[in-house]
């Protein structure tokens, strides 16, 4: 019986010894080849992956070095491409945001969520890591907080903002960042408060303001 003990013993530890062996390899070319593995200092697990000739395919899993009991980001690369579909967690497994990264540059559609993991709390769109295209953020109720576009990282079209109960409140435009345009304020009954002309973020010409008898008051500012 001691025997046979000591020689799974035996067997088990060589087994264990090859798969120790296997991991973090490198091919006659000096490039990461086959899984890998690597820790933080106090031994918990960093991340863990698969390479083939020093590019990450498949799956990759990335922890907190406070806990590996749930990855706070996984990566799945395309064996085509640099491409990859990111899910960013909590460290409590809870997802926080998903996309696809080309690198280390964001690109396409991003989603971004509320605590509960479920909601959307915003949508973003990029190219070439930054932002560009629509962006929307949500209330919880779904309802949209804002509406806005970029264009190569900066402002740059229409903006809408909205109130919970899902009257609009504000809805302004912008070039190259700046507030450029017709500017029109709504109160939260969604009646026009005030509206004018913005130039390089700075108002211009006339701007007329209404009160609750929906009376026009004129205001001339310097052009």
């Amino acid at each position: 019986m001691k025997v046979q003990f000591l020689m799974f013993l035996c067997c088990f530890n060589m087994l264990l010894l090859t798969a120790q062996e296997s991991i973090n390899q490198v091919n006659e070319s000096g490039a990461r080849e086959g899984i890998w593995k690597k820790e933080y200092p106090n031994g918990r697990i960093r991340y863990q992956g698969q390479f083939k000739n020093g590019k990450e395919i498949g799956v990759f899993k990335y922890y907190s070095i406070r806990s590996s009991k749930h990855p706070i980001l996984i990566k799945t690369f395309s064996k085509e491409n640099n491409l990859a579909e990111v899910v960013f967690y909590t460290e409590n497994g809870v997802i926080e945001s998903k996309g696809v990264m080309d690198g280390k540059n964001r690109v396409g559609q991003w989603l971004y969520y509320h605590k509960d993991g479920v909601t959307i709390l915003s949508e973003e769109n990029y190219e070439n890591g930054v932002l560009n295209g629509v962006s929307k953020t949500f209330y919880k109720t779904g309802k949209p907080t804002e509406i806005l576009y970029y264009k190569n990282g900066k402002l740059h079209g229409n903006m809408q903002r909205f109130a919970d109960n899902g009257v609009l409140i504000d809805d302004v435009n912008y070039v190259d960042g700046k507030l450029n345009g017709l500017a029109k304020f709504y109160n939260l009954k969604g009646e026009l408060i005030y509206t004018g002309m913005y130039k390089n973020d700075e108002k211009i010409g006339k701007w007329e303001y209404f009160n609750e008898e929906e009376t026009k008051d004129k205001s001339i500012l310097k052009q």
